[in-house]
């Protein structure tokens, strides 16, 4: 009998052990998992197909003047400034319905706004449309981009800090409307559209701007686009046609050739109901010097044939240099200088007394501007 209960004993104790070194390893490991925790926003927004995008872009530039109207964003002198803060959210998928929403904030979302509807704004929706999308169709409806030219509102998809001649005095900013995009084959797409204007989101009048497209890109080291613009131009109340040609070459993984160029006409542009053309050319020379650093070069012309842009029947010309230093993929710091030279006429002004009367006293500009972009 007494056998018997020290067995039952014994069985006890070795089982309460066994538990006790059980419980006691359990909570070691316990102690040395990493805590549990959920799916990240960004894991949520991958997983629903959306993308999120941004980013912050910040600049200060220093001239011995300041430019009459020929400069886009650039205007200000001797001044910091937050040039755009930007967010974009999207939604695309190759097939079926998508949406894409992109607002900005900061000066240049100021000037892109006033372009839009006169008004001073420092927050801009810069895209807001919905698409839908089958095959090579896609179809998109709402305010978008325009299709001209080789340097665009983001700074992030810019090789210079400054904005070129033509971007301001030949291109629109954006359009409100309906375009179609439809890719004949592997190398060749064709774009059409009706929108209300240049920079306009809505009109009071029934005439409308047409726009088409052709991109044709025949190797991964070339593409070229040709864009035209047909139709009304509201800030003027006149009908305006611009015809727009960009061509990229990618000459090896370091260097990049880009031209753009441009011709316009505006009808009944003068009070006496003659017409106005004006054009232009940029050239672009783009190259990494290593994964680091690299530099851009654009030099430009403009015939102002008719003085359309400035009042007086002259050329333009202009020169920018831009280094870019990335220490981390996410971050580039770029310093730039640029001249700029009116060749017959003073259009630009030195002082502020002369900017307030608006009497250009000086046929030239010359600044240097630092800018620092994050992107998330």
């Amino acid at each position: 009998m007494k056998k018997l209960v020290s067995r039952g004993l014994a069985c006890l104790m070795v089982a309460a052990t066994a538990q006790t070194f059980e419980c006691a390893s359990a909570a070691d490991d316990a102690a040395a998992a990493p805590p549990y925790s959920g799916p990240t926003l960004a894991d949520v927004i991958a997983g629903s197909g959306l993308t999120a995008t941004g980013y912050v872009a910040a600049s200060y530039n220093l001239s011995n003047g300041y430019p009459f109207n020929i400069h886009q964003f650039d205007i200000g002198h001797d001044s910091f400034q937050l040039d755009q803060a930007g967010f974009t959210l999207a939604y695309q998928p190759k097939e079926g319905f998508g949406a894409l929403v992109d607002v900005i904030a900061g000066e240049d979302a100021r000037l892109v706004h006033a372009a839009e509807d006169g008004h001073d704004n420092t927050f801009d929706i810069k895209q807001a449309f919905v698409q839908y999308a089958m095959g090579g169709l896609t179809v998109m409806a709402g305010k978008y981009v325009t299709l001209a030219g080789a340097e665009v509102i983001s700074p992030t998809l810019n090789t210079n800090y400054s904005r070129s001649l033509l971007f301001f005095d030949n291109e629109p900013l954006t359009h409100t409307g309906i375009r179609a995009s439809y890719a004949l084959n592997d190398t060749l797409t064709v774009t059409g559209g009706i929108n209300n204007g240049w920079n306009t989101t809505s009109t009071d009048y029934g005439s409308k701007t047409a726009e088409v497209g052709i991109g044709w890109v025949p190797s991964k080291a070339f593409s070229l686009t040709a864009q035209g613009y047909f139709g009304k131009y509201q800030a003027f109340d006149a009908e305006r046609d611009l015809v727009d040609v960009v061509a990229t070459w990618n000459v090896s993984s370091s260097l990049t050739l880009v031209l753009n160029a441009d011709y316009d006409k505006q009808k009944s542009a003068f009070i006496d109901g003659s017409n106005a053309t004006w054009y232009g050319v940029a050239g672009y020379v783009n190259y990494a010097i290593n994964d680091q650093w690299r530099v851009s070069v654009r030099g430009e012309y403009e015939d102002d044939k008719d003085g359309f842009l400035t009042g007086v029947e002259q050329h333009l010309w202009e020169g920018t240099v831009t280094f870019g230093y990335s220490p981390v993929k996410a971050f580039e710091l770029r310093l730039e200088g640029r001249y700029d030279n009116a060749g017959t006429a003073d259009i630009f002004y030195k002082t502020v007394a002369a900017r307030s009367v608006g009497s250009p006293d000086t046929d030239s500009l010359s600044q240097v501007s630092i800018q620092g972009i994050f992107k998330f």
